[in-house]
């Protein structure tokens, strides 16, 4: 009889294990594909740090603008977003795409890792990328810059939706990446969608299997259902 995996989960870092381990994010897209929320996997241009790179958690989503200034007291409301990370939490930043703004580095990596965030991904440039690679802290971003963001960029809110990669980000929300790219799961949905990933993990795994012993496209397709 074929393993059937745990469908139920004590806290959210027990389920967040729990996908690492056995989910990704393409099977979570077909997923949230069938519950009808087909807009969910932000903008190719994010790509993870590392190709291996694995992130979920809890989005604590940031809003990031640019700015044309020095402030007098700079990073005020970037600190507190860092500070007010949860243990789960991912932090998911807009920066409106901007090509100006350096939003993320090593320091601040290493703030959220303390705080107990499983990673961040930013709609926008980092830096410190040695660093951040070599304390393996899990990062998508949609480029690289060496400058600060000091009269650059300046967080203008957090813990609050957003929209990121031209998807909507509400507080809360699960965030998967891997090497395909980034789904956030609407949290009203979250145990459908997931209960349904691990569903198709299974059926592809039988659809693999029956592939491999050299059935055709058509017939597993005709029997499981799955491409």
């Amino acid at each position: 009889m074929e393993h059937e995996e745990n469908m139920e989960w004590e806290n959210d870092t027990e389920l967040f294990n729990m996908m690492e381990e056995q989910l990704y994010a393409a099977v979570i897209s077909d997923a949230l594909d069938a519950a009808g929320f087909r807009e969910q996997a932000l903008k190719h241009t994010i790509r993870p740090l590392l190709p291996e790179t694995v992130v979920v958690g809890r989005a604590m989503p940031v809003l990031c603008l640019e700015v044309y200034e020095i402030p007098d007291e700079p990073y005020q409301q970037e600190i507190a977003a860092v500070d007010n990370l949860k243990q789960d939490d991912v932090l998911i930043c807009s920066t409106n795409e901007s090509t100006r703004i350096c939003f993320w580095g090593e320091l601040l990596s290493t703030a959220a890792r303390a705080r107990g965030a499983r990673g961040a991904v930013i709609e926008g440039f980092i830096r410190d990328v040695r660093k951040i690679i070599g304390m393996r802290f899990p990062i998508f971003t949609t480029g690289i810059s060496p400058v600060d963001s000091n009269g650059r960029g300046e967080v203008v809110a957090y813990n609050v939706p957003i929209e990121c990669g031209g998807v909507t980000v509400n507080p809360g929300d699960i965030v998967f990446g891997d090497a395909d790219g980034v789904v956030v799961i609407p949290q009203n949905v979250e145990k459908v969608v997931v209960e349904a990933a691990l569903e198709k993990v299974r059926g592809e795994n039988r659809t693999r299997n029956a592939l491999r012993e050299g059935a055709t496209l058509r017939e597993v397709f005709d029997k499981y259902g799955i491409l």
